[in-house]
């Protein structure tokens, strides 16, 4: 099977999956009655979402499984395939933990903020010890072609990426359809990087075992990052405004740990900075609003943090909201992708 058409199976065999699952799962997690439970302090317009089920985000992770595994080529492959969703079924396995405990006790307060650090810390440990080990501590940068080799302070770094981008995937999930719809066109330009990044060790001068293995490894990811594209967009059927299920901190944990694998393994950590510019917007906002308050003696920058709450109470309908946020990631996805042109 030709690289392009494992690509483009792997997108619509995770979507189909999501759409098929669907209407069996969401009535299940209706009668477990494992429904959101919005926080008081929240916009007043989200009482109504109230009671809607939750936990939705395990339909796509078990589409992105699936369909990854289905379409990695293997022996290399798996090298690249099973670090990526370990780090995406670890990290959503945290949120599971704090959505059962949610719906469970039915309170908006999950795991403790500690356990959620500990367990965060655990995984992006092991995850940033492996890629020093295996990928490498050389980072490079789009722009020139320029690469920095960070010895064991890549380690600290990356621990601290890796933290920080699953938690800002995890805030970026407020409103319906928003954290899926901008990890959608993220993945599918990371797709694009991915294949670029394949050809580029295929077309090498005097090609050693070394790229070819790394070619595959970059046509693994790609495929990776479709079928969490193709996942993401059946999820968008049910989630869309308004949205019949939610996916949950299980989901955006998830995502957030997808997103870290792709980061890890296309070697340039920052052009996320650019590409997920939503995402970093969402705990940026968050971080200025808490510093504000606590600084300023109770002044506030926003009318409420994150960032897509603050233009919710200026007036904007969150259908427009969230429109606008996959506008900006895609046009800042396309200056990303010309970077490598």
């Amino acid at each position: 099977m030709s690289a392009p058409v494992r690509l483009i199976l792997a997108f619509l065999s995770s979507a189909a999956i999501v759409l098929a699952v669907a209407p069996f799962f969401i009535p299940m997690l209706r009668r477990l009655k494992y429904g959101q439970v919005e926080r008081e302090e929240g916009p007043h317009a989200h009482s109504a979402k109230e009671g809607t089920p939750s936990m939705g985000g395990l339909m796509f992770i078990i589409a992105i499984v699936a369909s990854t595994l289905i379409f990695t080529k293997y022996e290399i492959g798996l090298w690249y395939s099973i670090p990526a969703l370990v780090l995406t079924v670890g990290f959503g396995l945290v949120g599971f933990l704090d959505d059962f405990i949610k719906a469970h006790k039915k309170r908006n307060l999950g795991l403790r903020a500690y356990q959620k650090i500990i367990a965060q810390v655990i995984l992006s440990g092991a995850a940033a010890v492996f890629a020093y080990k295996y990928i490498g501590s050389e980072i490079r940068f789009a722009i020139g072609g320029a690469s920095v080799d960070l010895g064991w302070v890549y380690i600290p770094l990356v621990m601290f990426m890796l933290i920080a981008i699953v938690n800002a995937t995890n805030l970026t999930d407020g409103l319906d359809g928003l954290a899926s719809g901008v990890t959608l066109i993220y993945s599918l330009a990371m797709g694009v990087i991915f294949i670029y990044l394949a050809g580029a060790f295929q077309n090498a001068f005097a090609p050693a075992p070394k790229l070819v293995a790394e070619s595959d490894g970059m046509l693994t990811m790609a495929v990776f990052a479709f079928a969490v594209a193709g996942g993401l967009l059946g999820f968008l059927s049910k989630n869309s405004y308004p949205a019949k299920v939610f996916m949950g901190d299980t989901g955006s944990m998830a995502l957030g740990g997808a997103i870290c694998a792709m980061v890890l393994y296309s070697r340039h950590l920052f052009l996320f900075l650019l590409m997920g510019c939503c995402i970093v917007a969402s705990a940026v906002s968050v971080v200025l609003q808490v510093g504000s308050f606590k600084l300023r003696h109770g002044k506030r920058i926003f009318k409420m943090a994150p960032l897509h709450h603050h233009f919710e109470l200026l007036g904007y309908p969150e259908t427009k909201v969230v429109s606008g946020y996959m506008i900006v990631t895609a046009i800042a996805c396309a200056i990303g992708l010309m970077l490598f042109i």
